[in-house]
């Protein structure tokens, strides 16, 4: 071989080498998501190839040889987990790599609002494509079951949250976390309850609360009406709060409550019946837990609806019926 030819030769070898080493350096440092975030679904059987596929496909700037390079200098190949990522503007080959490594997922959330009832939970759950769903046709022994729920129903038993998960968690999961949360709560409320309460354990509290979350959605009046519906239990007489008659009407409900169904013989009918309902009929936030458990100090055993959202309490049923004469008047 001639000195020219040899030349040559190493010639090209060295440029090929230099653009090698450029574009190596080139895939540590520059950006590899360029425009928007992207997002990408990692599956079990996925090699270190087709993660770079799967990148390349979503037209990011990766190559496989360097994937599997920087994956194997970072030692990293056994460490890759599967799941659904989300990498952001501007991060670097480098930097998607110990994202995927480290298994920071996606995260899609759900939100649980105070005061929804447990149908209203399934049916979020059951429109979120993200979700496993496994509860559709479940019975409600088969949640209890599956939850290890002992309560005679699971109404009210879930923290009333905004929940972050990822893709394809399953809804007993979801539930469970829900669950779990609202167990830790009544832990940490119960023992710091006031003296003297009418209620015996950490579930009736949760139905009291339930009660007063129905009532008011107004921060400062959940203690006035955990003290008119604690006066009430403890001279027996009976609370006669519409949304326990409500919950117990179940789907003849139809937004007005009539006289018959005052007298309609329910177990959540607090019209006729005196205590507590038998489970709770909502879902509680902490503020209504606490409510119940902290209740206002005052004498007042009624309150009516303003229709601006809050209430008028009153001591006396006269004074009552004077507020519910001039409250019909205004709504008239």
């Amino acid at each position: 071989m001639s000195n020219k030819i040899v030349g040559l030769t190493l010639l090209f070898i060295s440029f090929i080498g230099g653009w090698a080493w450029m574009d190596y350096r080139q895939a540590l440092q520059a950006p590899a998501v360029k425009d928007n975030p992207v997002v990408i679904e990692i599956v079990k059987g996925d090699s270190m190839g087709r993660i770079a596929e799967k990148l390349a496909e979503q037209h990011l700037r990766v190559s496989s040889l360097w994937f599997k390079v920087i994956t194997l200098q970072k030692q990293a190949a056994a460490k890759l987990k599967t799941g659904e990522y989300e990498f952001a503007t501007g991060l670097t080959l480098p930097e998607i790599i110990d994202q995927i490594a480290e298994g920071k997922t996606r995260q899609h959330s759900i939100t649980f609002p105070e005061g929804w009832s447990l149908d209203d939970i399934l049916a979020e759950m059951n429109n979120n494509p993200h979700i496993e769903h496994t509860l559709k046709d479940a019975s409600p022994e088969t949640l209890r079951a599956q939850l290890g729920i002992s309560e005679s129903k699971a109404e009210g038993l879930f923290f009333p949250d905004t929940y972050f998960f990822e893709k394809n968690m399953s809804d007993v999961s979801l539930l469970k976390r829900a669950y779990d949360k609202m167990q830790l709560v009544l832990q940490e409320e119960w023992p710091q309850r006031a003296a003297n309460l009418p209620i015996n354990s950490p579930y009736e509290a949760l139905i009291l609360a339930s009660i007063i979350e129905k009532e008011t959605g107004a921060e400062d009046e959940r203690p006035l009406i955990a003290g008119v519906m604690v006066r009430r239990l403890q001279s027996g007489m009976p609370l006669q709060t519409d949304p326990t008659v409500i919950y117990g009407m179940g789907d003849n409900y139809h937004g007005n409550i009539a006289e018959p169904d005052l007298k309609a013989q329910t177990p959540y009918n607090t019209y006729l019946i005196k205590g507590l309902p038998p489970t709770p009929i909502a879902m509680p936030g902490r503020e209504a837990i606490h409510a119940a458990l902290h209740p206002d100090a005052g004498n007042s055993l009624y309150f009516v609806a303003k229709g601006n959202g809050t209430h008028v309490f009153s001591s006396t049923l006269q004074d009552h019926n004077h507020a519910v004469e001039l409250f019909q008047k205004q709504k008239k």
